[in-house]
């Protein structure tokens, strides 16, 4: 059967299944007559993980376990059990049951995104997308959706800060946070978890209730990711994901499907 590079497939809506067995793309039965694939992956050791120097871990304070806790209560909430691992560890045993308890990835987005939606106060989400996104053509929002991300998430992903993301119109702005490295991916290990309960619910999440469009770019070869409020000119999740299908990765067999 030919194989086939992980690049080549994101021209369609694919699935993409990982799993402990050395790394190759098989075509599936596909949906519609929409060819789909599936991509097989071993662990690795640690060594394997690119990093560019040593990354300084983020220590949480008093503030980080409130939003924690506030998270896990929603997490727990729609699931409709909680875990008895504490904190954190507790929390991504909770993610991966809310996608293995999902009939679909669909399923699991929308989940997710009631949970995001739920930790606002009402009408918070719909004055910021009818009073601040309009303003400089949503620059303004993206900004401050950038600057509250790194006061507010750290605890879930990391250390983080805000860069500059490079727009079509040639000029740049302060719109992006680069995550050194994700701590929901490296603790999870699991693209499927990444994509169905992080980057996909996350980015409707913020285009349709606060008006920011948002891409993120998580890079399943050293952990990092970058988060673009406001679209940029180019992507980095396609290479991404073709390191994925090149190189072996730590990655726990489930279900992906990329938009």
């Amino acid at each position: 059967m030919k194989m086939m590079p992980l690049a080549l497939t994101l021209h369609a809506p694919q699935t993409v299944m990982v799993s402990s067995s050395p790394i190759y793309l098989l075509p599936t039965s596909s949906l519609h007559n929409r060819t789909s694939f599936r991509a097989f992956c071993s662990s690795v050791s640690p060594e394997t993980i690119h990093s560019e120097g040593s990354k300084a871990e983020y220590k949480p304070g008093n503030l980080d376990h409130f939003f924690l806790n506030s998270f896990r209560d929603k997490l727990v909430k729609e699931v409709g059990w909680d875990s008895e691992k504490p904190g954190y560890d507790g929390l991504i045993e909770l993610a991966k049951a809310l996608m293995m308890n999902s009939r679909s990835n669909s399923h699991t987005k929308d989940a997710a995104v009631r949970i995001l939606k739920s930790l606002f106060p009402p009408l918070l989400l719909e004055l910021y997308k009818i009073l601040i996104a309009p303003i400089d053509g949503g620059k303004v929002a993206a900004m401050m959706v950038a600057r509250v991300t790194v006061f507010t998430c750290q605890w879930l992903m990391g250390t983080c800060k805000v860069n500059s993301v490079d727009l079509p119109d040639g000029t740049s702005c302060n719109s992006g946070v680069f995550v050194e490295r994700c701590k929901y991916l490296e603790e999870s290990k699991c693209v499927g978890i990444c994509i169905n309960t992080c980057k996909l619910p996350t980015q409707s999440f913020f285009k349709d209730y606060m008006g920011v469009p948002l891409l993120m770019e998580p890079n399943f070869s050293d952990y990092s990711c970058q988060q673009n409020q406001i679209e940029p000119v180019t992507s980095n999740f396609t290479r991404s994901l073709s390191l994925v299908y090149h190189r072996q990765a730590s990655f726990s067999a489930e279900e992906v499907k990329i938009y």
